[in-house]
């Protein structure tokens, strides 16, 4: 997705730094490239002047161009002198945007951003995904670009001018729009910067002279490294929570935070993004007392489990070598969708990580197709995997498509399913915290029918991360579905149906609006007819291969709270493999390194250390995650550790 940030400086800060505010702005551009780097466009506010300059350039050269730099000369900020008087109601902020095209060429450049809409000039990340109707219901508005952003900020102003009031306005807003909306906009004649989003995308900084704002904390985090001469003065770097908008009074240098869905509010358990005193359980120490297989690291505690008298586990005892469909095999299925001219000719699914990154790689570079991307963000899609997204497909010269849901609505389910779940703590049920992402299915079959591409790709059935203990403590065996959901047999289908049904009866906590979600997600993953294929079906996985192609050629990015390269763009695995690591002594590691012994790639003794290595407790992103749902931290996490354990 795109980059929004900004600043606004006092006439404290502009006296004492007077060259500095264009340095930060240069590094944010850059910093937020990773975001988009199509086009780039800044708006400065010079004491309500405000000046716009975009251009279809990667922020890189636009932040050289002749035309930014004289922004800052011309800008007073610049000649600012101990021995001026400043006027009491001088003020400067800007606003700025690194564009990831999804529509509207850029190249006309009334389609990049920032946007100027009547009254409002702004930056918008996100999708609208019910522009028509919107339209159709707002005869008055006239686009005259190709941009969704348009809309949204003349709607914006309609509401606003109707109402005179600048959170009525955004309320209004947001219940009409679908899709994510992260902005930050100026209006004519109004002395206030106003920040707004329903995805949780923005995040600020302040002191007494600076305030900054960003679409992803490590944005800030890397500017605070760079510019030594704030990085003392701030103590936090805050999220700007769901449904919430941000009003600062650029004349007072000061703001205040509420909630814009009143009418509805989906979050009232909000915190502020802060280091709290409770404990997380690191469980390394007693973990090492689970009785393990003598063969792989899989523990007593696993479903299922039993081990003969040498110590080796049933799952080593019944694994079979991993074999592929190999390279050749696919080369033959997709002659038929080959193009002859170089349109696009098939459609990956793409979460930005490890395994889809370089299988978007492979499909473009090595198999010769010539693929669109597809990402399904239903709010969970995590900061880091749109940077890694964004760089895969800016390297290969890949169109990227977004599909987004009510993603509020969204949270708000899988919070509700988690209160309810830990009412009645059952291992079994820890699925349906994810039920909310399979229509990603959905929108893949939607997606083939939209653009006529016949051909899906799934970046899945990697066998060496086949985690079978997720319908085990559901009650099911499993059986030889290929690592694929769409593959389990009618028989676990029927089981697991009836597990549900079961643990809905004795919580009933569950039967609240999320049943909707989770119906669907039945649907849609073992119903609906299944003709997608499965590239790691057909080509041996191998994680040295995998890793060092996309971080050596494509600067893809790990995380900075873990080892582990595995589903560290999907921001729920941090707090499934805390519960699963707190209460049965081990994590989705722990599957793929008994796999990797198996298959001879890895030793015990290497895996048992990765093991311990990679179920130390993610903290940033547990708290991360919290707020994203509305989850008070501290009480979710204590109830999690006193859950009764499996040893």
């Amino acid at each position: 997705m795109c980059g929004i940030f900004g600043l606004v400086a006092n006439k404290d800060f502009h006296k004492n730094f007077p060259n500095k505010i264009k340095d930060i702005s240069t590094s944010l551009f850059s910093l937020s490239q990773t975001r988009g780097s199509e086009a780039a466009g800044i708006a400065i506010n010079d004491s309500g002047f405000i000046t716009v300059l975009k251009d279809a350039l990667s922020p890189k050269y636009f932040i050289k161009e002749k035309n930014y730099k004289s922004l800052f000369k011309n800008s007073r900020e610049i000649n600012l002198s101990d021995d001026l008087v400043i006027s009491p109601n001088y003020h400067f902020s800007l606003i700025g945007h690194s564009r990831l095209v999804t529509n509207g060429n850029q190249s006309e450049n009334i389609n990049n951003q920032p946007v100027i809409a009547e009254g409002i000039v702004g930056v918008h990340n996100g999708i609208i995904t019910n522009e028509k109707e919107l339209l159709e219901a707002n005869k008055d508005i006239k686009k005259e670009s190709d941009l969704d952003s348009e809309l949204l900020f003349k709607l914006l102003n309609k509401n606003f001018i109707e109402e005179k009031n600048i959170l009525v306005s955004i309320n209004k807003t947001f219940e009409k729009i679908k899709g994510s909306l992260s902005i930050a906009y100026f209006i004519k004649d109004n002395l206030n910067l106003i920040l707004t989003t329903n995805t949780g995308s923005l995040f600020f900084l302040k002191n007494d002279n600076l305030f900054i704002f960003a679409s992803e904390r490590f944005i800030l985090q890397s500017l605070l490294k760079k510019h030594k001469i704030i990085d003392s003065s701030f103590s936090n770097i805050f999220q700007l929570n769901v449904n919430n908008a941000l009003i600062f009074d650029l004349k007072e240098f000061s703001f205040r935070k509420n909630n814009v869905n009143s009418l509805n509010n989906l979050y009232q358990n909000q915190i502020e993004y802060q280091i709290t005193n409770i404990e997380i359980k690191d469980k390394s120490k007693s973990v090492k007392n689970i009785k393990r297989c003598t063969k792989c690291v899989l523990p007593e505690t696993y479903p299922f489990m039993d081990f003969d008298k040498y110590g080796v586990c049933r799952y080593c005892r019944r694994h079979k070598k991993f074999t592929v469909k190999g390279e050749s095999e696919l080369f033959k299925k997709v002659e038929k969708y080959r193009s002859k001219d170089g349109k696009p000719d098939c459609i990956v699914a793409f979460s930005g990580g490890r395994d889809s990154s370089y299988g978007l790689h492979y499909i473009k570079k090595i198999l010769g197709m010539n693929p669109v991307a597809f990402t399904y963000d239903w709010g969970f899609v995590s900061d880091l995997a749109r940077r890694n997204t964004a760089r895969i497909c800016g390297e290969l010269g890949i169109e990227h498509i977004f599909r987004t849901p009510n993603i509020s609505l969204k949270r708000k389910n899988v919070r509700l399913n988690v209160e309810a779940w830990l009412k009645r703590p059952d291992l079994g049920m820890i699925p349906i915290f994810m039920a909310g992402d399979k229509a990603f299915y959905y929108h893949a079959r939607e997606l083939r029918k939209e653009t006529g591409i016949k051909l899906v790709f799934f970046c899945t059935g990697n066998m060496m991360e086949d985690t079978p203990y997720k319908f085990g403590y559901s009650g099911i065996r499993g059986g030889e579905s290929g690592n694929t959901l769409t593959k389990v047999s009618a028989k676990d289908k029927i089981s697991l149906l009836f597990y549900y049904f079961k643990n809905y009866l004795l919580n009933p906590s569950y039967i609240n609006q999320s049943v909707f979600d989770t119906a669907a997600a039945y649907w849609h993953t073992f119903i609906k007819k299944d003709d997608f294929i499965y590239l790691y079906q057909y080509l041996k996985w191998d994680e040295k291969t995998v890793v060092d192609t996309i971080t050596n050629e494509y600067g893809w990015e790990t995380s900075r709270d873990t080892n582990t390269t595995w589903r560290i763009g999907d921001s729920t695995a941090s707090f499934y493999n805390y519960i699963y690591y707190t209460v049965a002594g081990f994590s989705e590691d722990d599957d793929m390194l008994s796999n990797m012994i198996r298959e001879g790639v890895l030793t015990r003794e290497e895996a048992l250390e990765r093991s311990i290595d990679y179920a130390k407790p993610r903290k940033e992103s547990l708290l991360d995650y919290m707020q994203t749902i509305g989850l008070n931290y501290s009480e979710t996490i204590s109830k999690i550790n006193k859950i009764k354990k499996l040893f």
